[in-house]
């Protein structure tokens, strides 16, 4: 009994330290790092979130932007970053398909921490005004016509609009060239320039479609956007194809399970707020709450899903 005692003791001696820094969470700002520019939908929402998270935590939620390499940087981060709950990550699904195309030496799954997911990108094709590519018909025809010369842009290479357009041209054998941007800021501005026939992106293009700039082809939800009724989805061409895409935030591996809580409870308060809501709203996004198990679970079905589609499209790294 003495011995058991004693371990006990060690034991609650051992956690002490633990319990007291989640107890006094946040102690100084929390750094919230972002996988895409300034000025793009993500970095627009997500300051909202962060401004919400702050006033509820008492302390400042920073966004750091660290656009590239397909959106993966942040979580990238995460595995150098201390496990103290003031480093946090936005983990888009490009992050689940690092594994299969680039040799890394930590895991999706097992090496961060999920805290939730908060929201989901809506997509689309767009291409401009003034292009004769009037309709997804139009596209389809100029592109088989013309192998290889059809140029769009997306948010980076193996990002979900670049392997969402890959599908596509696969299922209809079509020979598309693919030009990679660091983030939608930098994308609308190399259409608007000319630079290129067509856009994959999240709705970061809504601005530039109500200011007669740019024209939607087609939009990849389950059903039409509200906000672009007109535009037809990937399934009602045929294609059989959905894709939104959702993303969370996440914190280092080993962060005390008492500071995740305290970070998801913040978090999904600021999700319930209207301000929140309202800016999601302006890109057609919508909260997509999932707790932190829950968010967990989907990292692990995710990681399994993504490489059966990097495998299909054929980009999964030499063994």
């Amino acid at each position: 009994m003495k011995r058991r005692h004693i371990v006990q003791l060690a034991a609650a001696t051992a956690l002490a330290p633990v319990l007291v820094q989640a107890q006094s969470f946040p102690a100084k700002p929390i750094k919230l790092v972002i996988a895409f520019p300034a000025g793009g939908p993500t970095d627009v929402t997500m300051r909202v979130l962060a401004e919400n998270a702050s006033k509820i935590l008492g302390q400042p939620v920073i966004i750091d932007n660290k656009p590239g390499a397909g959106g993966t940087l942040p979580a990238q981060g995460l595995q150098i970053a201390p496990p103290d709950g003031y480093t946090l990550a936005q983990i888009p699904l490009g992050v689940f398909r690092l594994p299969y195309t680039t040799k890394i030496s930590w895991d999706p799954v097992k090496d961060i921490a999920y805290v939730l997911n908060v929201t989901g990108y809506a997509f689309g094709l767009v291409v401009p005004i003034d292009s004769p590519l009037k309709t997804w018909t139009h596209f389809v025809g100029w592109a088989k016509a013309n192998p290889g010369l059809l140029t769009f842009g997306s948010t980076g290479t193996l990002t979900s609009p670049h392997l969402t357009m890959e599908l596509i041209a696969q299922q209809l054998g079509l020979q598309l060239q693919h030009v990679p941007y660091r983030g939608s800021a930098d994308l609308m501005q190399a259409i608007l320039s000319g630079q290129l026939m067509a856009a994959a992106d999240s709705t970061g293009f809504a601005p530039q479609v109500a200011a007669g700039k740019l024209r939607v082809l087609n939009t990849w939800g389950e059903e039409r956007l509200a906000k672009f009724p007109d535009a037809p989805t990937l399934k009602e061409l045929g294609l059989g194809l959905v894709q939104n895409s959702p993303f969370g935030i996440a914190a280092p591996k080993g962060t005390p399970p008492a500071v995740i809580a305290r970070l998801h409870d913040a978090f999904k308060q600021a999700m319930e707020q209207e301000s929140y809501t309202t800016a999601l709203g302006r890109y057609d996004m919508v909260p997509r709450y999932m707790s932190t198990k829950n968010y967990t679970q989907f990292a692990a079905e995710t990681f399994a899903k993504e490489k059966a589609l990097v495998e299909k499209l054929g980009l999964a790294k030499a063994q």
